[in-house]
């Protein structure tokens, strides 16, 4: 298509976090130019409002070069894609003090307690947001306690279906049997391409790891087992586990993404053939 490729994903944003990433190589990089990888450094925050600048900058490059629509990455982070497309959701702005509080009452408390009290507040976030997830838990109850109303009926206001771009959204659908398989598989390549030496280099550097960096899924389970003496055995088991949960909330997140031409793929499917289907649909 003489494209070039935007990723769309939070962690790939991250310099030095590569194999856990599943950033592409640089050979790969060589043949067809990405664009939003390794854009700061690992001990630094990233919001999505940077994402959207710094991706209409790389839109805004593309075009001017002459460049066919870019091809978004997907398969990342849903809330970049939903921001960069639809627009950027229109909550309150952080509050540090409020943030601190929650902080520090997880701390007394625990974290199964925040998420216990975002749960009664607001049962459908809740329900998606994942115990682990200690920025969304923080963000929603902030939401909540800022505004009075949950952070999914904010969202639900966010889904009206406005676009800032002329985009097709083409989703690859698989059974959750051989996803959960095809993940499984990605964490047995993570661990033997150098996970754990990449975790163990990012903690030897000067500066400590940024939250967001340190709550990576595979990362955080590998601090765990670095730092605490977690088997890494059952490390890995704790990856592949929290890795399907997130995949089961991803696909929730892209039932907002309406006008999805959805591709089904098996086992059998090549990358070959899939090519050939997004093609065909654009």
């Amino acid at each position: 298509m003489g494209g070039e490729i935007l990723s769309v994903d939070s962690m790939k944003v991250f310099r030095l976090m590569d194999v856990g990433t599943a950033k592409p190589g640089a050979e790969t990089r060589r043949q067809t130019p990405h664009h939003l990888l390794d854009v700061v450094d690992p001990w630094e925050e990233f919001s999505v409002a940077q994402y959207v600048a710094l991706a209409e900058q790389a839109i805004e490059d593309m075009t001017v070069r002459g460049k066919r629509k870019p091809i978004f990455a997907v398969g990342g982070t849903a809330l970049y894609i939903k921001a960069l497309c639809e627009g950027l959701f229109e909550g309150p702005g952080a509050h540090p003090g409020v943030r601190r509080r929650l902080h520090d009452e997880a701390l007394s408390l625990g974290w199964i307690a925040l998420h216990d009290r975002l749960k009664a507040v607001d049962p459908q976030a809740g329900e998606r947001i994942h115990v682990n997830d200690r920025r969304r838990i923080v963000r929603a109850l902030e939401v909540y306690e800022l505004t009075g109303k949950p952070i999914t009926d904010l969202q639900r206001q966010w889904d009206r279906g406005r676009q800032r771009y002329d985009c097709v959204f083409i989703g690859i659908r698989r059974e959750i049997e051989d996803a959960n398989r095809r993940i499984n598989e990605r964490v047995r390549r993570m661990i033997s391409g150098g996970l754990v030496e990449e975790v163990k280099a990012l903690l030897a550097l000067d500066k400590p790891l940024g939250r967001t960096a340190g709550q990576a899924l595979g990362y955080a389970e590998i601090i765990e087992h670095l730092q605490h003496g977690t088997p890494l055995d059952e490390t890995v088991e704790n990856i592949k586990i929290n890795t399907r949960r997130f995949a089961k909330a991803q696909r929730t997140w892209f039932k907002r993404f309406r006008r999805t031409h959805w591709l089904a793929a098996n086992r059998e499917t090549t990358a070959a053939e899939l090519a050939d289907q997004v093609m065909e649909r654009l």
